[in-house]
């Protein structure tokens, strides 16, 4: 069994709700429900070395999971058409203010086969012709951001993920 003080549970949790409200996100207003939820993501961490989503099946593969760590490149869709993110660690404003209840939603995530699919199609080449740039393009996984460096940035500067969630986008 995996120990998680409650000290490390109120300490990230303070940290993800500032620097969600730094951005623009909420975390779920039901304190006792989310710190459970930041519990889970802690203990995934000790088990994989990273945050998996605590309501999805990791692989402990880190590159196979990378789609799921918190926050997951579903979060952003799932709160615009559902007011929360799948295990509602975040959620709108409308649920903040009461406008609306936080609640299931249906998975997004595709299934593995899909995910190696799509991943060996984008890894051949995204078929834009020759655009003689003069560095790649990186876009976060996880927001949408784009930046045209030889590396990505170590941490996003919308959404806070880190370097491993972003994609080559546009090769020069």
């Amino acid at each position: 069994m995996i120990n998680i003080s409650d000290k490390e549970v109120d300490d990230l949790y303070e940290r993800l709700k500032k620097e969600a409200e730094q951005n623009g996100y909420y975390l779920n207003p039901d304190i006792d429900f989310t710190k459970q939820l930041v519990k889970s993501l802690l203990v995934n961490e000790k088990r994989y070395g990273y945050w998996a989503c605590p309501c999805r099946l990791a692989s402990g593969k880190k590159e196979d999971d990378l789609d799921i760590i918190c926050p997951c490149d579903y979060r952003d869709a799932d709160l615009v058409d559902y007011g929360t993110c799948f295990c509602a660690l975040y959620v709108s404003s409308d649920v903040v203010k009461g406008l609306k209840e936080a609640e299931p939603i249906p998975e997004r995530r595709p299934p593995r086969s899909e995910r190696i699919k799509k991943k060996e199609t984008s890894e051949k080449s995204i078929g834009v012709g020759k655009l003689n740039l003069t560095y790649p393009i990186w876009r976060c996984k996880v927001c949408g951001y784009l930046c045209a460096r030889n590396i990505p940035p170590e941490i996003c500067p919308i959404c806070k993920a880190k370097k491993d969630r972003f994609e080559l986008f546009i090769d020069k």
